[in-house]
């Protein structure tokens, strides 16, 4: 039975590793597939590695297990650990060079010392034949694995935070090493001073939460005109001003959606719905018309209660992917305010896509307007800010579109749809075909 739980915890850690190296990687290189996959391919490079090296041990089968669930759960603890990850990041720069050396340095590594276990611990399985002894091996490991994954990302990351999943997952090698060593006490030691050292690194949580989505912090600021001024960040960007004046100061974007939505639009007793709740601030002591939140992170709501607001969120909240919502809803809304971002300038690249924005036209009433914060280059000159606006006139026709910081390199760009707009092929006048005359009086003549 000791070995079957042994390959349990390999398989349980080590895929729990993976996951939270994924989720360590979001607030400094994103989630988008270009991440993830390379991520989990040279994991999974590692660990084919890690079976060629354990297929060759002859000897000392289990001191060398025990052996690389020590070096295995130090790395975790350590590594993984968000002080471990932000300096990393901080200090290697350009991001992709940071990047490499996470994955070479610490996710590899995990990989490579776990993969060893199952071809080494099968030695030692006395089974009828090879084939039973390597398939109960697997189903323990493969087993291990489900539960890690589930179990971390569902319940530990959403109740806890990550750094208690870094540390459960490698008190889970460190306590594999221990059950190796029980009748060598002076080698126990040494996974139980790597549990502390474990332990003392993640007990302080680089943010003021982390969940399973993003890492939270509230940062005062130094503004003088400014009453208790404050600032939500997640994924170490800026999402959200407020401070305790009425009306409060916000963001230049979000008093720009203010303003559209209440002087310019007139919005009295409107529904409005916002994907992405920032820290929920479009709404913050507005009480002219009826707001609904959507977000995929179910803490968000109370972290910005507790940290942020001081108080409760004027407006309704949905824990939900907002394409999930937009696509499902039978609800109908005066406005809709996208606002959806995975870091400051990363939108999930599933809610910029046409199919999304068509979801989200069909959520509109008639005369309804979608409002877009886009964080783009302020001379809309490269390819991704072109193919962004691009893509929202491919559904709602012509948007009015300002750039609020135009002397800056990236700036908050509002784009304002209209529902009832409709895309339509350019149309140019030249010399030889000039309809100008004649539509500028509204004739028609295509």
């Amino acid at each position: 039975m000791l070995i079957y739980l042994i390959v349990f915890i390999e398989g349980f850690c080590s895929l729990g590793a993976e996951i939270i190296a994924l989720r360590r990687l979001v607030p400094h290189v994103g989630s988008a597939i270009v991440v993830t996959a390379p991520t989990i391919g040279c994991f999974l490079f590692a660990l084919a590695v890690g079976y060629a090296t354990g297929a060759k041990v002859v000897d000392r089968h289990l001191p060398r297990v025990a052996r690389n669930f020590l070096l295995a759960g130090l790395i975790a603890g350590v590594g993984l650990a968000g002080p471990t990850v932000a300096i990393l990041f901080a200090h290697l720069q350009p991001a992709l060079v940071a990047y490499l050396v996470f994955v070479g340095l610490i996710v590899c590594p995990i990989a490579w010392l776990l993969g060893q276990t199952v071809p080494i611990l099968t030695n030692l399985m006395k089974h009828s034949h090879v084939g039973e002894a390597s398939g109960m091996a697997l189903y323990w490991s493969t087993l291990g694995s489900f539960l890690g994954s589930v179990s971390l990302s569902v319940l530990v990351m959403q109740w806890f935070g990550v750094s208690v999943a870094v540390a459960s997952c490698a008190i889970g090698l460190l306590a594999g090493a221990l059950l190796l060593q029980h009748r060598r006490w002076p080698q126990a030691l040494a996974p139980l001073a790597a549990g502390a050292l474990v332990v003392w690194v993640n007990h302080t949580p680089v943010a003021t939460a982390d969940t399973a989505y993003a890492d939270y912090q509230i940062k005062a600021l130094d503004l003088p005109d400014q009453k208790n001024p404050r600032l939500f960040m997640s994924n170490r960007s800026r999402s959200s001003q407020i401070d305790d004046s009425t009306p409060p100061n916000t963001h230049r974007y979000i008093r720009h959606l203010r303003r559209l939505l209440l002087e310019d639009l007139r919005f009295r007793d409107k529904a409005i719905l916002v994907l992405g709740a920032g820290g929920f601030t479009l709404s913050h002591q507005e009480p002219l018309n009826r707001y609904t939140y959507v977000d995929i992170d179910p803490a968000i709501r109370g972290i910005a209660e507790q940290h942020f607001l001081h108080g409760p969120v004027q407006g309704e909240f949905i824990a939900e992917d907002a394409r999930r919502f937009v696509s499902r809803t039978d609800r109908r809304f005066d406005a809709v305010v996208v606002d959806v971002y995975s870091d400051r300038a990363a939108i999930p690249s599933h809610l910029v896509t046409r199919e999304f924005l068509q979801a989200s036209r069909q959520v509109l009433r008639p005369d309804g307007v979608l409002m877009a914060n886009l964080i783009l280059d302020s001379r809309l000159a490269s390819p991704y800010s072109r193919h962004v606006l691009d893509t929202l006139e491919s559904v709602y026709g012509r948007c009015g579109v300002e750039v609020l910081q135009k002397d800056q390199p990236i700036a908050n760009v509002i784009a304002v749809c209209q529902a009832s707009g409709q895309p339509e092929l350019p149309g140019l006048y030249t010399d030889e075909r000039n309809q100008v005359d004649l539509e500028k009086f509204g004739v028609p003549v295509r």
